[in-house]
């Protein structure tokens, strides 16, 4: 990982027109990996990255791999200090928290910083894109050094030929596009030769909309190497919807 490339990142000016100025506020504690509250009782859930999850009494979800890990890094962040909030899209999610890029006084990253360590992946919705591909390149430094989640299985990149995904998990996934099409509507990104058994991207009638207005034609994707972001389930075969373009990431021509 080049470290200069990646400080610099983390300190270059966010493009005007990337963010909204949301104001600043002191952190008064740290729920888990990508949550903060706020001295004001507020929380805010930092958007565009997922850490890994703490149980957080939940019987139904168990503390995954390097959760306590990615709490301790972003109380050490962000914990005390007085933190710059800025918003990209939606601002508040439907459990009422707000939805915002962090800064600190110095202008460092919050986002990018927990990305950087390899302390959390890029995780985006079609309503939240600011700063995808600055995300992207962030994880990407971090997953090929193998730091924190990377050196870990759990968050290993799948196979999109592996027979057993994990369902109801978000995952990335990536293989080589079989085929692609569009039929009435939904496009159809195929990694196998049998689309009632094999993985299988989709995008719906509704969010084709957004692709094909920005350029982007799922059927390019045919024969092509792709990782494909997303929760996944079973429709057939496992499968992961998708929302806006970047979830898609070309790997080769």
């Amino acid at each position: 990982m080049c470290w200069i490339a990646a400080l610099v990142l983390l300190l270059a000016p966010v493009p005007a027109q990337a963010l909204e100025a949301g104001g600043e506020a002191l952190v008064a504690a740290v729920i888990d990996g990508d949550t903060v509250v706020l001295d004001s009782g507020e929380e805010v859930r930092l958007v565009g990255i997922q850490a890994p999850k703490l149980s957080l009494g939940r019987a139904s979800v168990p503390d995954q791999p390097y959760s306590d890990a990615a709490k301790a890094a972003l109380e050490s962040l962000t914990i005390g200090r007085v933190v710059r909030l800025s918003f990209g899209g939606l601002r508040r999610d439907r459990h009422g928290r707000w939805l915002a890029h962090l800064h600190d006084a110095d202008g460092l990253w919050i986002q990018g910083a927990l990305l950087a360590r390899g302390m959390a992946r890029v995780y985006t919705f079609a309503d939240n894109r600011a700063l995808i591909p600055e995300m992207l390149a962030l994880e990407a430094q971090a997953r090929d050094a193998g730091l924190g989640i990377w050196s870990d299985p759990f968050f290993a990149v799948l196979n999109a030929a592996e027979p057993n995904m994990p369902l109801d998990a978000y995952a990335l996934v990536e293989g080589r596009v079989v085929a692609a099409d569009v039929v009435r509507g939904r496009a159809y990104v195929n990694f196998g030769d049998d689309w009632r058994t094999d993985f299988t991207a989709t995008i719906a009638p509704q969010d084709m909309v957004t692709f094909l207005a920005e350029g982007f034609d799922p059927k390019a994707l045919a024969g092509r190497r792709v990782r494909v972001r997303g929760w996944l389930d079973r429709h057939n075969g496992p499968e992961i919807e998708a929302t806006h373009p970047e979830q898609f990431e070309v790997l080769e021509p």
